[in-house]
């Protein structure tokens, strides 16, 4: 999708005039007076409809400048909601594409944005909204009979032009939209392209905008004491890597970082205890947490954020080869404790738990968040609209749920206590990786965790339900979605900036 700047508008683009009240519209002439009657004289029909999309053919007036054969009305309801505003431009996308419409050129009528502070809003609403739902991941597709594109968008403002710094400012919103389709583009990879070294070298990206990349190999981690996280790659052909990512964007060096930690498992078969054949396809995408940790790296590096920030990914593939682990196996993790593994599909936590306890001792983070599609369980609880939320910091959390509520990006939180930490304990060894009982799997796994953090602020997003979506959302087609990118984001301006 190409975007413009101009005042010109030629006669095979499609105009869209774009409305927040019921009141007539003004075009600034750059619909011809025959157009804009007839829009007019439909609106004082549709005084008490919010919402409207619709399009009109008409013949152009000859004492007319303009040469618009088709253009659109599209009117929202105003609310100082960003979410909402680009919840509605996506669906104005979905519409062009179902007409057949490929050239647009969009106007907002001078009554409704009578501003330049509301203007720009719109329009950066606008493009958000265009630009992630227009996202698709086609590498492998050679053709298709279907898709239809929307492919030239020429934005006019609403008195006909937008100057360069606004243009510049635009330009900057759609660019850093990128961390986004870096993480979208991770989670779509098929497993045979993307294992933990192809993880490594598809970020490579992020080295250019600043973010300084270091990656541990497996006689690193060996050297480290990394057990718990190599227990799990020792089954596949595919070495384990962990990447770390600091972005330092506070000039006071003393600062204490943020730290985000991602579970990066790039194929999960469930070892062993191997998973249903069926809907095993899916797991290409249980390296999510490590693509949202990737990709809001990307973004905050993009935005030239003023924090400091490191992003740790543990990345392994779990395999059922005659070297993996085996349920009863004990390993001993970096932190000293040991854990009996009664189930080798209950892997993210043993990944997460080396690499929380290294970043913490490490680099001693303000906070650390976790991110990881690590139950199934959480989507029996909360569906595909809500993360889970656990955190031993109910300050945190709340700063985490109110980022939700303005990206959209649903989070829920969930209860943690001492009695669910309990069903842990094993007879043979520190812990055990799974109670060996059906309730509370979402909790129990991030009692799990909480034991590897120590009293570091810290919360653990359970997005196994969030990360894909088979239906599409409000932002994003059938497939990746991207979420925890920008709920991310909105946290560190909010609260680290």
């Amino acid at each position: 999708m190409r975007i413009n700047y101009s005042d010109k508008i030629n006669n095979d683009q499609h105009m869209v005039v774009i409305s927040t009240g019921n009141n007539k519209i003004n075009s600034n002439n750059s619909l011809d007076i025959q157009s804009e009657k007839l829009l007019n004289d439909y609106l004082a029909e549709k005084t008490s409809d919010k919402e409207i999309i619709e399009t009109f053919f008409s013949s152009t007036d000859k004492k007319s400048k303009s040469q618009i054969k088709s253009f659109s009305y599209a009117r929202f309801e105003y609310k100082n909601d960003d979410s909402y505003q680009q919840s509605f431009f996506s669906r104005l996308l979905s519409y062009f594409e179902r007409k057949k419409i490929n050239n647009l050129s969009i106007i907002l009528d001078k009554l409704s944005f009578s501003n330049e502070t509301l203007k720009f809003k719109t329009l950066e609403n606008f493009l958000i909204g265009f630009k992630l739902k227009d996202y698709r991941f086609e590498k492998y597709k050679n053709f298709s009979k279907k898709d239809f594109k929307v492919e030239n968008i020429n934005l006019l403002g609403f008195d006909g032009k937008l100057n360069l710094s606004g243009q510049r400012r635009l330009d900057e919103k759609v660019k850093n939209l990128n961390g986004i389709f870096l993480t979208r583009d991770l989670v779509s990879e098929p497993a045979n392209i993307l294992y933990p070294q192809k993880f490594v070298e598809y970020c490579k990206v992020l080295k250019n905008v600043g973010i300084e990349v270091q990656v541990f190999d497996e006689k690193k981690l060996k050297s480290l004491g990394m057990n718990a996280l190599l227990g799990v790659a020792q089954g596949s052909a595919r070495p384990a890597r962990v990447m770390i990512m600091q972005w330092k964007g506070n000039k006071n060096k003393k600062s204490q970082p943020i730290a985000f930690i991602g579970k990066g498992v790039t194929f999960d078969t469930g070892g062993i205890s191997i998973k249903p054949s069926s809907g095993m396809e899916d797991m290409k995408w249980d390296m999510g947490g490590a693509g949202v940790v990737a990709g809001l790296m990307y973004t905050l590096a993009l935005r030239k954020a003023k924090a400091n920030v490191i992003g740790a990914v543990g990345l392994v593939e779990n395999m059922p080869d005659g070297k993996a682990q085996r349920p009863g196996d004990i390993v001993k993790s970096l932190s000293g404790q040991t854990i009996e593994v009664l189930n080798t599909d209950a892997e993210g936590r043993l990944v997460l738990a080396d690499v929380l306890w290294y970043i913490n001792k490490k680099f001693k983070p303000k906070i650390m968040i976790d991110l990881a599609t690590l139950t199934g369980a959480i989507i029996v609880a909360l569906g595909e609209r809500y993360a889970g939320l656990f955190s031993n910091d109910n300050d945190l959390a709340k700063k985490i749920l109110e980022a939700s509520k303005k990206t959209d990006e649903l989070v829920w939180q969930m209860p943690m206590d001492d009695e669910f930490d309990k069903l842990l304990n094993c007879p043979v060894a520190d812990m055990k990786n799974i109670t060996g009982t059906r309730g509370a799997g979402s909790i129990t796994a991030a009692q799990f965790l909480k034991r590897f953090v120590g009293k570091t602020s810290w919360a653990h997003l359970d997005i196994a339900g969030v990360t894909w979506s088979k239906k599409g959302t409000k932002l994003a087609r059938p497939g990746g979605t991207g979420f925890g990118v920008r709920l991310l984001d909105e946290f560190i301006k909010d609260n680290y900036e």
